[in-house]
């Protein structure tokens, strides 16, 4: 885990890890999309500003959902909200944001419409690759504890030790996983749990320190390395909506559409139907997301939603006939 890389001289600012994973997640995809529009973009600085246009409101979107969903962790520390570069994004909120900008852009330039959301739904998981991997060296997004040979520790004061020295009423877990004495806490109003903090690492005395590396009950439990697997996950579905976009373009370009999975637009529909499989279960693995409806989080709602509208978009494009290309 490494939430800062290293501090910027002179203005005394770290880099995070998380924003700069970020950052090369989306120059990653914008150079992917760039590559994948060259035969049907009249004009390349129109995939770039469909590209910059989206981002803006695909952050603020997945930050809102976010604070939403972890309001809690925010009381008393507003500013926070806005420090994006430290973690915190839900990525359905990203999308539900970024989509109408997208598609308003595409019609507004009278391009087509179809293709590019085939080829920005693989730039973006390429993009969302690089993004979780942010998330693990971050902290953020972790998962259950496990005795799997893979399964990680993260560290004192990190958002897995936090969870697991407290107890969620949010997920159903009215008792911690691990009992800390009272001397790693302070005795205060907290935005978690009322009366009890954690003491930030730097106070503890050095014999707190020492107990924390020789009893292995005061470690973190070893956890699922859920963004890895969302990571794994992510890049898989850029290479398998890469193989489905170009064989649909191979079919626009010779005319022929009626072969099996050859219909502009079907990549991005069917993005949302695997995307949605495989976040409802990596949702079964992960221990950060409060429970919403029956031991639901919302992004196992989500991913029901997002499965129903992908095939709600496979049935339309089968009625719609595609425009062919004018460039």
């Amino acid at each position: 885990m490494y939430p800062e890389l290293f501090e910027i001289p002179f203005i005394h600012r770290s880099l995070h890890s998380f924003g700069v994973m970020m950052v090369i997640g989306f120059i990653a995809g914008f150079f992917l999309v760039r590559w994948l529009s060259r035969d049907i973009s009249p004009n390349p600085q129109l995939i770039t500003n469909v590209a910059l246009y989206a981002l803006i409101p695909g952050v603020a979107g997945a930050r809102i959902f976010f604070v939403i969903h972890h309001f809690s962790h925010f009381r008393g520390h507003l500013a926070s909200v806005f420090a994006v570069w430290q973690g915190g994004l839900e990525f359905y909120g990203g999308v539900i944001c970024a989509i109408p900008v997208i598609v308003l852009y595409l019609r507004h330039h009278k391009l087509p419409i179809r293709r590019y959301l085939d080829i920005l739904a693989i730039g973006l998981m390429l993009g969302l690759a690089f993004g979780r991997m942010g998330c693990f060296l971050n902290g953020c997004g972790f998962g259950k504890p496990t005795q799997l040979p893979w399964a990680v520790r993260f560290p004192y004061g990190s958002f897995a030790y936090r969870s697991q020295v407290y107890p969620d009423y949010a997920r159903d877990r009215s008792e911690p996983y691990r009992k800390l004495p009272d001397e790693f806490f302070d005795y205060h109003a907290d935005v978690t749990v009322p009366g009890k903090t954690l003491k930030p690492y730097e106070r503890l005395s050095e014999e707190q320190k020492e107990m924390l590396k020789a009893n292995n009950q005061l470690r973190s439990l070893p956890v699922h390395p859920t963004q890895l697997y969302s990571s794994a996950n992510a890049a898989l579905l850029c290479f398998i909506l890469c193989i489905l976009g170009r064989r649909s373009q191979k079919g626009s370009n010779s005319g022929n559409t009626k072969k099996l999975f050859t219909e502009p637009g079907l990549a991005f529909s069917l993005a949302f139907i695997l995307y949605g499989i495989a976040r409802f279960f990596l949702e079964m693995l992960r221990d950060d997301n409060p429970f919403e409806v029956d031991s639901l989080t919302i992004s196992q709602l989500l991913s029901i939603a997002s499965i129903a509208l992908g095939a709600v978009l496979i049935a339309i494009l089968h009625r719609i006939k595609p425009k062919p290309l004018s460039c």
